[in-house]
């Protein structure tokens, strides 16, 4: 990597060796994961290539990109090199806490997809994909990350394995899951990446999430025996307790008399602040510890949300409002994590291939989140805004990468045959394409 001692873009002063001791930082977090030098060296050019502007990013791209002869080392990274992802997956969450975490730090569960060709690709089958608005076959993760206003990250990923496949021993084994692999639903899922996070040391004040988590009572129960708050979107049938007997979470809401509801914003949008009108009422339960049942109407059509709400101690109407407006942050990391970092180009089929490019996409993002957490601790000039996550990736990429092939290099690139080659729009064309449905966990300050 090549740097400059010091540049000036977009009238922000950019330190491009600060941001290269940064990225060095991180790959010596993981450097120990890695069993030999070749895969740890062979790792960090493949987070640069996630990290390059290349307009589709797989092993056979990055290879190039990085100036390999052949993809044989980018593929052999991914699928048969020793080296624990699972590992690499803790250090990127203790990286993300080191630099992003604060007292009310909270964990966020939501689902994306990424669309893709064939029958083949690990936890693949047809369903519904929100991005698309249309049913796809889908395969599933979950990844959980950091939140704070204007940060996010994730920090863990799980692969959620269809029926279709787990009752199916045979196409479990072809793809790499072990044979007796059990069925395991996304509130599951979200238990054990949730479980995880506190037993790796680290604290999380809050839990959001949408109505699927929100209505599972064992996902709420070990949350509450952990002591951890929570706001989680439930449906408007869902029954809840209060002093006053059984009632469904819409039937509640009839009964709140006008003087309840509060204008309170859910957080800052692309368009300014989000403006609701919120009510919120207590639910009886002789088990310790607060919960109510928070419930959002939208000021212009009435729409109403409704949130089962969980803290150890009572809480202020306005935290609880702002738990909840911070659930839909999560869908930024959605959309810089595939448009910055890869997530959903990858091109493979098994289990480890997957489980290995999604953690090191996770890395790569994390590493522009911190970089950008820590740019906007630095006064910026006057009438700009601070660095985003895609204009530090444009940066670093120029100023501190900046690689460099002769001819003779991309020529040797088109001697490959071309039945060989990877259709670049194959994750996103064909009669059939697929969709890989993924959960994504944000912690956000």
């Amino acid at each position: 990597m090549k740097t400059n001692d010091h540049a000036v873009a977009a009238g922000h002063s950019v330190d491009p060796a600060r941001w290269q001791e940064a990225f060095e930082g991180l790959m010596s977090r993981i450097a120990g994961r890695f069993t030999r030098v070749e895969p740890r060296r062979r790792a960090r050019q493949l987070v640069l290539g996630l990290l390059s502007d290349l307009p589709r990013k797989n092993c056979w791209t990055i290879a190039e990109w990085a100036g390999e002869r052949t993809p044989d080392g980018m593929q052999h990274l991914l699928g048969r090199a020793k080296w624990d992802a699972d590992r690499v997956r803790d250090d990127v969450c203790d990286y993300v806490v080191d630099h992003l975490h604060d007292d009310q730090a909270g964990l966020v569960v939501d689902e994306t997809g990424d669309v893709k060709k064939g029958t083949d690709t690990v936890g693949v089958q047809r369903q519904y994909t929100g991005t698309r608005g249309q049913d796809r076959k889908c395969p599933g993760r979950r990844l959980p990350g950091l939140r704070r206003p204007a940060r996010h990250a994730a920090v863990d990923g799980e692969l959620y394995v269809p029926r279709s496949w787990t009752s199916d021993p045979d196409r479990c084994r072809d793809a790499g899951l072990d044979q007796d692999t059990a069925f395991a639903t996304k509130p599951v899922l979200a238990t054990r990446m949730v479980a995880r996070f506190p037993d790796a040391g680290h604290q999380a004040a809050w839990v959001a999430g949408d109505e699927i988590y929100g209505g599972n009572l064992k996902l709420r129960t070990a949350l509450e025996e952990r002591g951890t708050g929570y706001v989680l979107a439930v449906a408007r049938s869902h029954e809840v307790t209060t002093g006053a007997g059984k009632f469904r979470a819409d039937i509640l809401a009839k009964k709140v008399p006008k003087r309840a509801w509060q204008k309170l914003s859910a957080g800052a949008g692309a368009k300014g602040h989000r403006f609701y009108n919120w009510a919120v009422i207590d639910l009886a339960d002789p088990c310790p510890g607060s919960r109510q049942l928070l419930i959002r109407r939208n000021r212009s059509t009435g729409e109403l949300a409704y949130y089962r709400c969980y803290s150890p101690a009572s809480v202020p109407l306005t935290v609880l409002v702002q738990v909840a407006g911070s659930r839909w942050r999560v869908e930024e990391f959605f959309q810089s994590g595939k448009g910055l970092a890869a997530l959903d180009e990858h091109q493979v089929r098994r289990y480890t291939s997957w489980s290995r490019w999604a953690t090191l996409a996770m890395l790569a993002h994390a590493f522009l989140a911190v970089v950008r957490a820590d740019e906007h601790t630095r006064p910026a000039p006057d009438a700009l805004i601070p660095l985003t996550c895609n204009e530090i990736q444009r940066l670093f990429i120029t100023l501190v990468v900046r690689p460099v092939h002769d001819t003779a290099h991309r020529l040797g690139w088109s001697d490959w045959p071309a039945a060989t080659r990877p259709d670049p729009r194959s994750a996103t064309t064909g009669n059939k394409p697929l969709s890989m449905k993924i959960t994504i966990y944000g912690l956000e300050y």
